[in-house]
């Protein structure tokens, strides 16, 4: 009976990347990325074109740090699946769809390759660093044993999580009003601990005690110590005119950072929401006002009415706004069409690895348009419901611990002004929570 060989990767002196390392068969490797180890370094193998020679790149999108393993092949380019960006067989970023046409990627935005790749004796070969030998060895019948894929590298820099100690200072959604009824409890995770609210006699208690619980825009709010944050003004939860409705409360398994990050992000919606409400491929620059707890962006879009010849532009305006450390709105003014559709994001940092979504939509006519018409709200709750499991599924794939605040961690366009906004929001909050616990040292 014939005996089986397996041979390690090959490796240079402790602690370098030189030399070749089997990384996986060559009949695995197709044009859907395959993450893959080599000299503890993370890469993807794929074939930009079906039986094309096999490309190495470095496991990590350089603009929101997507997982290259989730991308997919578009005419024989690499294309990231959260923002559309594509590179070339030498790594080369070629296409950033939010800087429309004769937009000009910015320096970084390549995405890194090892100094070689190979295939031998139905192997894939990957030498990280130059290495003396041109060539990988030859197997002589061994079967190599590929390492263990390591994790993509993270940020360098801090990352704002949902365990931050800066969030005890601040109200955190909790439940819905409906969800503690009078006479009853309800359990809930926030900050890694389990609280218990009560609504008895009208009031709201909590045990173990905080330094408060409320009922705002129908949500119970706790506030585990003295909160620093600025309550979100929605004009609409007054207005007569507004029709509404919660969705039912989700939870992801992201941090509440990144989640934020997304619901401002207007670039990701043609490639996550393509089927389901796409938007444009460029993104114009959103006016920015920075305001007291966080900020809020203006964004004005304009696109060809319909019927030919007609001349007519349809204007479009989205209004963010945003208070730290998770509480959201947007604002879309169908201007031609007289409606305003507004969704309320609110974010509950439950424990390190997950986070309770709270959804509104709100709906109302503008002018002298009638009243909603029936059915409208139910229809926008149900594009609503759509959107946000696209943006929870995409999320779960990043593993993210948090949201990079150096800002040399990411990678910026214009597109991102709202989202660099939120970084530098949070940071600020981060750092002032950090000095009240110092002051209380």
């Amino acid at each position: 009976m014939a005996l089986t060989r397996t041979v390690a990767p090959r490796t240079g002196p402790p602690g370098s990347a030189t030399g070749w390392y089997p990384v996986a068969r060559s009949a695995e490797v197709g044009t859907a990325p395959v993450p893959v180890g080599a000299g503890g370094r993370s890469y993807v193998v794929v074939r930009l074109r079906p039986r094309a020679e096999v490309t190495a790149f470095s496991s990590r999108c350089p603009h929101r740090l997507v997982p290259m393993a989730a991308a997919t092949v578009v005419d024989g380019r690499l294309q990231c699946p959260f923002h559309g960006w594509q590179f070339n067989a030498e790594g080369r970023c070629v296409e950033i769809p939010s800087l429309g046409e004769d937009g000009v990627a910015p320096p970084r935005a390549d995405l890194g390759a090892p100094w070689a790749v190979e295939e031998r004796d139905g192997w894939v070969w990957v030498a990280p660093e130059r290495t003396s030998s041109l060539r990988p060895p030859r197997l002589a019948g061994a079967v190599p044993r590929p390492e263990p894929v390591p994790a993509p590298p993270g940020p360098a820099g801090p990352v704002f999580g949902n365990l931050d100690p800066a969030l005890e200072n601040a109200w955190h959604p909790v439940a819905l009003a409906g969800e503690v009824r009078e006479g009853g409890y309800a359990q809930v995770r926030l900050l890694g601990r389990t609280w218990t609210v009560h609504r008895a006699g009208g009031e709201l208690s909590a045990g173990p005690p905080a330094w408060g619980v409320q009922e705002r825009l129908g949500v119970i709010w706790l506030a585990p110590a003295e909160p620093a944050d600025v309550p979100l003004d929605v004009a609409e939860d007054a207005d007569p005119r507004t029709v509404g409705a919660w969705l039912p409360p989700v939870r992801s398994s992201a941090p509440a950072g990144p989640l934020a990050d997304v619901f401002l992000d207007g670039a990701h919606a043609l490639f996550v929401h393509a089927g389901t409400d796409p938007g444009a491929a460029e993104v114009p620059d959103a006016d920015l006002e920075l305001e007291t707890g966080g900020f809020t962006g203006v964004r004005d879009e304009w696109s060809d009415g319909p019927g030919p010849g007609a001349g007519h532009r349809l204007h479009r305006r989205t209004t963010y706004v945003h208070r730290a450390p998770f509480q959201l709105l947007s604002r879309v003014e169908e201007r031609d069409a007289g409606t305003v559709r507004t969704v309320l994001f609110l974010l509950q940092p439950e424990d390190a690895d997950s986070t309770r979504v709270y959804t509104r939509v709100l709906l109302r006519r503008t002018g002298s348009a009638a009243d909603v018409p029936p059915g409208a709200l139910a229809a926008a709750v149900a594009v609503q419901e759509a959107l946000l499991a696209e943006d929870l599924a995409l999320q779960a794939l990043l593993a993210s611990t948090g949201l990079p605040l150096l800002m040399r961690d990411e990678l910026h366009v214009p597109a991102d002004r709202l989202g660099v906004a939120l970084r530098r929001s949070l940071a600020d909050f981060a750092a002032a929570g950090g000095a009240r616990l110092r002051a209380s040292a």
